[in-house]
């Protein structure tokens, strides 16, 4: 019998416990901050708040009790918001030790420093754990309703612990969940953090009115922006073509499921930010954040990211989606080709 522990009650958690749930040596506890959440999985088996309509497992329970999910955990599967990682291992790190396996499936970079999740979980488990984490990043084009529905998914976990990530690889996969293995783990951090600031662009287009030559091209550069600024941070570009980069990519570009997406639409058609944000019913938009820390590091690394930083604008200047447009337009001409200079 295998023990994971699921920190994060929203969605993409609910899904992970699904996904885990389904096999009968699992034990999962999943912890949600949200009293409602834990009350509705303990007795109807659903997360009503966040994942409607979609049976969890009985090899998974539900607690608001981090020491209680901890308990015994062989895994822990870390699916909080990014601005809530830091606090909830800083409450965490007494109950951990380094036998445990970590998994981060949290899309995201902390905005004062600048880390990646797995940076932030190994500072944190250092300092207060006095340990070194075995630590993967999970990633890859998933929706969190169509993964909890069965639907065929593949995604990576990457991690330079090459046991750790076939260990996760065999405990999380099953016919409908494929799980493949990668050692750039910043690559697949970077590819599943960024692609969100662009999901919101191609969100932006489609509250504008604008077709698909604008999709198709907003996709495509902005593929070849966030591949600039993940090499500029040690990532392999190769990486950036797979399921981390251009598959999330895709989809959260595309999908109607994209809360990142999402709220492009409602900026494109001309409402603001706050009243966005207030009506998505305490779910995340990782992509707000995150545009904050892609233009924090674009500027640390010298990269041009002009997609990036108009979206900046857009979100934090209150700046037109149309004169954004305009902008990204009549840049200066320059080479398609020439992708890792400057």
């Amino acid at each position: 019998m295998t023990q994971v522990a699921v920190i994060g009650g929203g969605a993409w958690g609910t899904a992970i416990s699904i996904v885990l749930g389904r096999k009968s040596h699992h034990r999962v506890r999943l912890w949600a901050l949200e009293e409602d959440v834990c009350e509705t999985i303990s007795s109807r088996h659903i997360n009503e708040r966040f994942l409607p309509g979609y049976t969890i497992p009985d090899t998974v329970s539900a607690t608001n009790n981090l020491a209680h999910a901890l308990d015994s955990a062989e895994i822990v599967v870390s699916v909080m918001p990014s601005h809530h990682c830091r606090r909830v291992f800083e409450d965490m790190a007494p109950a951990l030790s380094p036998a445990v396996l970590f998994v981060s499936a949290t899309k995201g970079v902390e905005n004062e420093t600048l880390l990646r999740m797995t940076e932030v979980i190994t500072e944190v488990l250092g300092r207060r754990g006095k340990f070194k984490p075995r630590l993967g990043a999970l990633s890859g084009p998933s929706f969190a309703r169509e993964v909890a529905r069965g639907d065929p998914t593949a995604i990576t976990i990457a991690s330079e612990d090459t046991d750790l990530a076939h260990v996760v690889q065999h405990e999380f996969s099953d016919p409908s969940f494929r799980v493949y293995t990668n050692d750039d783990v910043a690559g697949v951090e970077l590819g599943g953090a960024l692609k969100n600031v662009i999901a919101i662009a191609a969100g932006v287009c489609d509250g504008l009115g604008l077709g698909h030559n604008t999709a198709a091209a907003l996709i495509t550069r902005g593929l070849h922006e966030i591949t600039r600024l993940a090499v500029a941070c040690g990532a392999r570009p190769e990486t950036m073509s797979g399921l981390a980069g251009l598959g999330d990519l895709v989809l959260t570009c595309t999908g109607d499921l994209s809360r990142n997406r999402t709220v492009g639409v409602e900026l494109g058609r001309g409402h603001k930010l706050a009243e966005i944000i207030a009506g998505m019913r305490g779910m995340v938009a990782e992509g707000v954040l995150t545009t904050n820390a892609a233009v924090g590091l674009a500027r640390k690394y010298n990269v041009e990211m002009p997609i990036t930083e108009q979206m900046h604008a857009i979100l934090q200047q209150g700046k037109s989606p149309r004169d954004a447009i305009h902008d990204l337009m009549t840049r200066r001409s320059t080479s398609e080709v020439a992708l890792y200079k400057s």
